[in-house]
Order: structure tokens, then sequence, then C-alpha cells
């Protein structure tokens, strides 16, 4: 069999675009310098949020480097970092995708590595591509619920976004004077290709169709997080309103049944501290009883505003002889990881964090939580544990 020339094999990769260059890539990388520093940024406050060490290994589990407790107030911050980080990261989907067809010619020069700072420039690209593309297929996944990559979304999520991180940083530092020095000239004209080709759009014309796809990506993704009309539009984003009748009727995460969750009628919740207690539903009712209207925002990029009933955690924590808890573990009678949750110590004495046991003013449903679960002022939904079984408040 003969061998393929270097020739040939070049041409196995000619790309004849004449819309491709350096004005158009440097183009489509403000805006990405310009944007995905805040997809980063709501990111890793989004992991802040979920805790200390949540959802990562034990042996690793010191490479999440709480910087602050997270706070209760605003109540919607989660829903406004969660929602950035998901909605404006979907929407730079089609400007990352426009970005690497501009450069992919560069992807395929030959020879493929020139010196020494030419490799590390190379092997920085590979990284920022690879990373780039990993963040987006994961993500778009869990939002789908389709966990075909068999590993923990978070600890891969995670991981992946610190080495888009440090690509990213390396990329900028090497590429910003070229970009910078492309942006001040005035876009050249579209050069003759050498083998010509038909010119489908003008470069305005592609710019214009990139701008579209994002315009039309935040349509679709935005009403999850901002509600109202544009709720039924997201159809980007799988949870919509679900199936539920009156009060109940908002979206739901995972029902009873996906959880594994039986509620028996002699259900009791256990409340310790220094001293421990039991309560049935209806001793929990006859307790005072606080409502607040607050969001549940969950990783998948939803939210949700409803009115909660119940009572507060900071009155349990003093009925289990702890007035002034530092922490609060909560367990659930799901199964799995997300069975428990460990809330910080303002989370447990904000006076809107509630033990909810009723919802819009009707009882929870049970795909909604019933008998009780955890509401909390911008805590991640994932936190707000369902069908809980047991509250333990540890003093400082």
């Amino acid at each position: 069999m003969a061998v393929p020339s270097i020739g040939r094999v070049k041409n196995l990769f000619r790309f004849r675009s004449p819309l491709r260059g350096p004005w158009l890539t440097s183009v489509f990388g403000a805006v990405l310098l310009a944007c995905l520093p805040l997809v980063v940024l709501t990111g890793l406050l989004d992991f802040v949020a979920y805790g200390p060490g949540q959802h990562l290994p034990a042996d690793v589990g010191w490479l999440h480097l709480p910087l602050f407790d997270w706070p209760t107030r605003p109540s919607w911050l989660f829903r406004l970092t969660q929602g950035l980080h998901v909605g404006l990261g979907l929407v730079l989907v089609p400007v990352v995708l426009a970005k690497l067809w501009s450069v992919i010619p560069k992807l395929f020069a030959w020879p493929p590595v020139r010196s020494v700072a030419h490799a590390l420039e190379r092997l920085s690209l590979l990284l920022l591509v690879g990373s780039v593309l990993f963040e987006i297929v994961t993500g778009v996944l869990n939002i789908q619920y389709d966990y075909v990559f068999g590993f923990s979304f978070y600890t891969g999520h995670y991981f992946g976004a610190w080495v888009f991180i440090a690509s990213f940083v390396t990329h900028v530092a090497l590429k910003l004077p070229t970009m910078i020095r492309s942006l001040r000239r005035r876009a050249p004209a579209i050069p003759r290709a050498k083998e010509p080709a038909p010119l489908t759009m003008s470069r305005r014309g592609l710019l214009g169709t990139v701008g579209g796809g994002a315009l039309l990506v935040g349509l679709l993704t935005a009403g999850q997080t901002v509600g109202g009309p544009l709720r039924d539009l997201a159809f980007l984003l799988p949870r919509g309103t679900e199936p539920g009748e009156g009060a109940n009727r908002y979206p739901i995460n995972k029902t009873a049944a996906a959880a594994g969750v039986v509620v028996r009628e002699d259900w009791r919740l256990t409340v310790t501290g220094v001293t421990g207690r039991t309560f049935t539903r209806d001793e929990l009712l006859a307790l005072p009883q606080h409502m607040a209207r607050l969001p549940i925002a969950c990783v998948e990029g939803w939210s949700t505003v409803q009115t909660w009933t119940g009572v507060r955690l900071r009155d349990l924590a003093a009925l289990a002889g702890v007035p002034e808890p530092a922490s609060a573990f909560v367990s659930s009678l799901e199964q799995g990881p997300f069975a428990q949750a460990t809330l910080n110590h303002g989370q447990t004495t904000d006076p809107d964090a509630l033990l909810a046991l009723r919802v819009n003013g009707a009882d929870l449903s049970l795909d909604h939580g019933f008998p009780a679960r955890i509401i909390v002022p911008a805590l991640p939904g994932v936190h707000c544990t369902k069908w809980v079984r047991a509250l333990d408040f540890r003093s400082a």
C-alpha cells in the first residue's frame, strides 16, 4: 500500500473558506474574553454554595477551598449565579463553535511543532479546546439528566473547569497582543481563494448568524430562570412546569418514585441536639408556623418562586436545646448522595429558614417532599432536602 506524501496529507485538511482570518477570529475571541470569565466566576461561586468539599471524593476534597460561608441574603443570590452560569454558558456555545471553526486550519498546520515555544502554545490550545468542549458536553448532558459519561458530573465538571481556567489564562497571555492588533485594523477585504469556492455569505452575514444563534439559545433557555411567559419557550432545559395540581404545580427535580421514597403512616421527625425529640406531622403543624416566599434554584439552571409555610429551623434547634446552632445535619428518607445535607450557621438561623410543611396554602405533595422538606433562602436546590426524617443541630 502506497504511503501518502506530506503534500497529499495536507490536502486532506485544506480549508478554503475566504471568511477565515485574524480579524474574524479576534472578534469571536473578544466576545469570549468578555463573557467566559463571568461563566467561570459564577460556576466557582456555585461550588462555594454547595459547601466545602461537597460532591468531591474524600481524598481530594481539600482542593475545594471554601472562601466563605454561603450567605442567605439576598434570597435570590443562588438563582442569579446559577442562572447566569447555565444560561450564559449555553448562549456562548454558538460563539465557541464559531471561534473553533475560524481557527481550525491552524489545528492542522504543518509542521505541527516548530519550536519549544510553539509546542507549549499548541499544548495550551489542545487543553483549551479539549476542556471547553468537555465542559459544554458534560454540562448539557447534566441539564438533560443524561449521565452517559459514567462518572460524577460534579467532580468531572469541577476539575475540567480548572484545566480550562489554566489553559484559558495561558492562551489569553499568548494571544492577547495579536487580538488587539487585529481588532485595531479595519476588517480586511475577503481575499480571493487560491482554489475559488462559492462564497455562501458575507463576513457580516456570518457574524449575524452566530449572534442570531446565541440570541435564539438565550430565548430557549432564559425562561427556566426568569419564569413568566418565557418558561413555555424553555425547550433546551427539561424542567418546565411538571404535571401537578393546584398549589403543587411547579417543577419537580426528582419524583418520590425515582428517589425510592415510601412514606409510612407512622412517620416521625427526629430532632437531636443537647436533647432529643420526635414529632409527628400534626405535632409539627401545632408549633408556631412561619410563611416565606422564597425561590428554589437548581444546578440544571431552572428556578421557581413559591410561598412556603412551616416551622423555623432555629425554633426546632431551641427545642433540641441548641438555641444558637453552629450547623445542622439534615437526613432524608431518600437514598444516595443527596440523602443528606449540612447547613451552616447562617442557613440554620435565618428567620426564613424552614422545615416546610405546606406550599401555597396546601400540603406538600409527595413528589415535592411530603411530609416535610427544607427551604432556606439562597440555598442550592440540591440541599433543599425533601422527605426529611431527621435534623441534628450542633453547637459551636
